[in-house]
């Protein structure tokens, strides 16, 4: 009897272990689903928002979903800072980290909204999420959704957020799907992307619009690719056979799915936009024959035609289906099962959580200038003024969820800062300058919880963005009061030896095609990158009654501060940092964190630096073919120490140099490795082949060591028009930022 129990446990021990085998691939069980698929079924299975059919059992599911700084638009959630902010930590694993925490959350929510019965939008496990498009100019609106201008640090950091997200590759259910988008040479304007024709050479093509989507693919396995709205050499993105078929899935192989943006479709053949094609119908069946997976939209409702006109081969759809099905089978989604069942719910915006968003958002601050103010004595005569002061909202940037807790710079200083004063002073905007309320807002005002659902389904929108609707007006109010009354602020600070002045701009007038015509600012994008005049006048009156000036600028774009270089004693770059950002903000400016950020992005003097903004060409755009000089450097960032860089020395395969912290605290250095090469005067000023963080304690050394592989020198081959292992002359730069001066530099042939 003993022996035939040893044996049940071997014979089942056994079968568990051939389980896995047995059990059918996801791409079976997709093509064995497809065979029993009608057409039509096929159709609205290609949707964003696809229905359930229950016959097969197959169940609803919606693949619109956002993540790009927590997971947005479906209830309360962890706000880690905007992408642009995290872009400046320079920290890869980090990053990793903070999207790791946003999976975790998403499969949370994604189980509670599971168990209802119904995925609705935003309740998925696809993630149109990161935005890798580069940021190649301050006036577009939307760049503070990306990792900056670098082709390089976008796809390192690009990568990281795909990890986080997707979880082990070798998994047998994938966490969630990340999506790289916009694809490609997207980065602004916002007002004329549907329309737009972006006409680059090969060269910026493949140098600087696709390294990060091709790491993204190759390297990181991203299951999603999103197209971009605009067309590139008078096609739309999504019906470009170069950029999908050629590119995409013929040289670097990709097996995921390609999704469209939202309403991209009808711009094939709506009035006043591309003009691509006559009707709906042949815009869906040119999509799907050139391989677009998932729509965003209602277009695909119209594949059913497409096939009985002639204009579809059902077999491109099925090719195409086949693709959507086994991705739902690989997430677990169909079968609404999987290894993250049992996380725990309070991690939702839970303490670890808002932790590790505050770590985050300590490692995105930029320390522009210092003349010594900084750190300040907590017991000093300080006020905190300025419309960025006490505003939760704005420390929350765009795409983000809304959290249950919000720590302000007003609140965090007022706990810290023994009779800190605090006032408004003035808004983001000259007060002259408020918009009259739109009129359709009050009828979204009255509407109760079952109207706003309702209106939500008719428009194929989450409750959540109506929801933003409504607050709208009140929220721009804020961007605009009070109105500047000089004399009375000088009186209010009477007494006060130092100002900190929270100002810079706002999510709600830079962003996605946003309703915002106001000086400086049209449709979400900026007509000039100059710090609101009414903050400008201000900073210059404190200057000239004598004051100290701190100023915290949050914004998620470069600013011209060339003013505020003369009138401040200490800028501080805060971008939006999310919901412990006020924590962030006032441990830096008293000294418990040194800042350690670097710009992810060059801070021009003013626009008249910059090409004009519909010129896609790289020349004259981003540190890479800038040939001027910058107010701010990319990779840019003081400390509250100094360091001091050896000359780098080449040994066998790699480059080391060694780093000093020079100053009497403990800091954190990112150490910027860039090559240039000296025969090629068409090509960039430098490019950045590698980065470290590194601690030093005071007044002690360290080695940094960089690998020297052929992704080091990759470069333009005019005989391959692309970017290969380029055999010749270069120069290795390394330092604490892009400038030259900051650079030890060393020659090296490969």
């Amino acid at each position: 009897m003993k022996n035939m129990n040893k044996f049940c446990i071997l014979l089942a021990t056994c079968i568990i272990a051939l389980l896995p085998a047995c059990t059918p691939s996801p791409e079976k069980r997709a093509a064995d689903l497809l065979k029993q698929l009608t057409l039509e079924e096929k159709a609205f299975l290609m949707l964003n928002n696809s229905p359930e059919i229950e016959r097969l059992g197959i169940k609803q599911y919606n693949w619109w979903n956002e993540a790009l700084h927590g997971v947005a638009r479906n209830g309360s959630a962890t706000v880690f800072p905007q992408p642009i902010g995290m872009a400046a930590s320079f920290d890869t694993d980090k990053i990793e980290q903070v999207f790791t925490a946003v999976s975790d959350e998403a499969r949370i929510k994604h189980a509670e909204a599971a168990a209802s019965g119904e995925i609705g939008q935003y309740q998925g496990l696809t993630f149109w999420t990161p935005n890798i498009n580069i940021f190649r100019d301050p006036r577009w609106g939307r760049g503070m959704e990306t990792y900056g201008e670098d082709p390089y640090l976008t796809g390192q950091l690009g990568m990281a957020v795909v990890r986080g997200l997707q979880g082990d590759p070798e998994s047998s259910v994938l966490k969630t799907h990340a999506c790289a988008k916009h694809y490609a040479v997207h980065s602004g304007l916002e007002s004329n992307r549907h329309s737009f024709d972006a006409e680059i050479s090969e060269r910026d093509l493949r140098e600087t619009y696709l390294p990060a989507f091709k790491d993204l693919v190759t390297k990181a396995g991203v299951k999603e690719v999103m197209t971009a709205y605009n067309r590139f050499r008078g096609v739309p993105c999504a019906a470009s056979e170069y950029l999908v078929k050629d590119i995409l899935r013929g040289e670097w192989g990709f097996k995921g799915l390609v999704v469209s943006d939202c309403w991209a479709i009808p711009d094939f053949f709506e009035e006043g936009r591309h003009g691509y094609v006559d009707n709906e119908v042949i815009a869906a069946a040119v999509a799907v024959k050139n391989g677009l997976d998932v729509e965003c939209g209602a277009s695909f409702a119209r594949i059913p035609e497409a096939v009985q006109e002639g204009l579809l081969d059902e077999k491109d759809l099925d090719r195409n289906l086949k693709r959507v099905l086994t991705e739902r089978f690989r997430l677990g989604e169909m079968d609404r099962s999987s290894l993250w069942d049992n996380l725990d719910p309070s991690l939702v915006e839970g303490p670890a959580h808002r932790a590790l968003s505050l770590e985050i958002a300590h490692e995105s601050m930029v320390l522009l200038k210092n003349n010594g103010i900084l750190p300040l004595n907590a017991e000093e005569k300080i006020a905190l003024i300025g419309p960025n002061a006490d505003d939760a909202e704005m420390l929350w940037g765009n795409y983000n969820p809304v959290p249950e807790h919000t720590v302000t710079l007003r609140q965090a200083m007022q706990e810290r800062v023994p009779g800190l004063t605090y006032f408004r002073a003035c808004g983001i905007i000259d007060a002259q300058y408020m918009p009259a309320p739109d009129p359709r807002m009050a009828a979204f005002l009255q509407m109760s919880d079952e109207q706003l659902v309702e209106i939500a389904k008719r428009y194929a929108i989450g409750v959540e963005d109506i929801k933003s609707y409504q607050r709208r007006d009140e929220q721009m109010k804020q961007s605009f009061l009070p109105a500047l009354d000089e004399t009375a602020v000088l009186e209010q600070l009477e007494g006060i030896d130092i100002v900190v002045f929270a100002g810079g701009i706002s999510p709600r007038l830079e962003g996605e095609e946003m309703p915002v015509e106001v000086p400086g600012f049209s449709g979400g994008d900026r007509t000039d990158i100059e710090l609101p005049d009414v903050q400008r006048r201000l900073l210059r009156i404190l200057h000239e009654a004598g004051k100290k000036v701190v100023f915290v600028n949050f914004s998620g774009a470069a600013i011209g501060l060339e003013p505020e270089t003369e009138n401040c004693d200490a800028i501080l770059q805060a971008w939006y940092p999310g919901q412990e950002g006020g924590t962030a903000v006032t441990d830096v400016l008293l000294g418990d964190v040194a800042p350690s950020g670097k710009l992810p992005v060059t801070f021009y003097k003013d626009a008249g630096q910059l090409p004009q903004v519909e010129n896609y060409d790289v020349e004259g755009h981003t540190y890479r073919y800038f040939r001027g000089e910058p107010l701010y450097p990319f990779g840019y960032g003081l400390s509250y120490t100094t360091f001091t860089y050896g000359q780098p020395k080449v040994k066998g395969k790699k480059l080391e140099v060694t780093v000093t912290n020079t100053g009497s605290v403990d800091g954190t250095e990112v150490v910027q490795l860039y090559v240039r090469c000296p025969d090629d005067a068409q090509g960039p000023v430098k490019t950045l082949r590698g980065f470290q963080r590194v601690t030093i304690p005071a007044g002690k050394s360290i080695k940094v060591s960089f690998p020297l592989t052929d992704e080091t020198f990759l470069w333009w081959s005019e005989d391959k028009q692309d970017i290969i292992p380029l055999h010749g002359d270069y120069q290795l730069l390394v330092g604490g930022s892009s400038a030259d001066k900051d650079l030890q530099v060393i020659a090296h042939r490969f």
